[in-house]
């Protein structure tokens, strides 16, 4: 758990709607938000679009457990959805999960990649670091909750893949996509070598021989 805390002051929205979300936005300067999850009723709010604005700056918002102050009521939560304006740097809309102390939560948490100048395939392969993915959803109770997963690279050589299964992940703490099965171990990065290096040829000259086959076929079957 990190030592950051995210409060966000909240108030119960009875208006409702497209129209009435326009207002809230135009005049009040609030966004609309919805509350849901556990055994209570989904409750419509309206927080200051300000202050979601800067929580949002901070990459641990989207990984950490959030106080919404809701009148004299304390609701503990974690942020599911956040809709952006397509062009402008507003936010229109947040979705937020009610958690329960004892219930595991799915959360995207962010990936920190380590020791990428000192990995053996850079530092003597002089290869590149291509990551594929940036963040990994995990399930875990609400105090074992990590506010990002570290991917160590040290020892990452030249052609090799890092998967899902490669991460040590903290106690408690497990990848939703792996409990779908190996299929769903996703590479998260490579160590590729240099363009125009004897790996990268080699790797690319597959895909050129299977390309001059594919052409032959294709005049074979014009010529006949």
């Amino acid at each position: 758990m990190s030592a950051d805390q995210f409060e966000l002051n909240c108030s119960v929205r009875e208006d409702k709607g497209k129209g009435a979300s326009r207002r809230l936005r135009r005049l009040d300067n609030q966004i609309p938000a919805i509350l849901y999850g556990g055994k209570e009723e989904p409750m419509s709010l309206s927080i200051a679009h300000d202050d979601i604005f800067h929580a949002t700056e901070n990459e641990a918002f989207f990984s950490h457990i959030i106080t919404l102050n809701i009148g004299k009521k304390k609701e503990k939560a974690v942020i599911k959805a956040l809709q952006r304006h397509p062009a402008k740097p507003f936010i229109l809309h947040a979705d937020f999960l009610r958690i329960d102390e004892k219930q595991a939560i799915n959360v995207k948490v962010p990936l920190h990649f380590i020791n990428e100048e000192k990995c053996v395939g850079v530092k003597i392969g002089g290869g590149s670091i291509r990551k594929t993915l940036n963040e990994i959803e995990v399930s875990c109770l609400p105090s074992k909750l990590p506010e990002y997963i570290e991917v160590d690279m040290l020892e990452v050589d030249l052609g090799t893949t890092v998967h899902l299964s490669d991460i040590t992940l903290p106690e408690g703490v497990s990848s939703v996509a792996l409990s779908h099965g190996e299929d769903s171990d996703l590479s998260v990065a490579q160590v590729v070598a240099p363009r125009g290096s004897d790996e990268d040829v080699d790797d690319a000259a597959p895909e050129a021989a299977d390309d001059t086959a594919a052409g032959d076929d294709a005049g074979d079957d014009g010529d006949s």
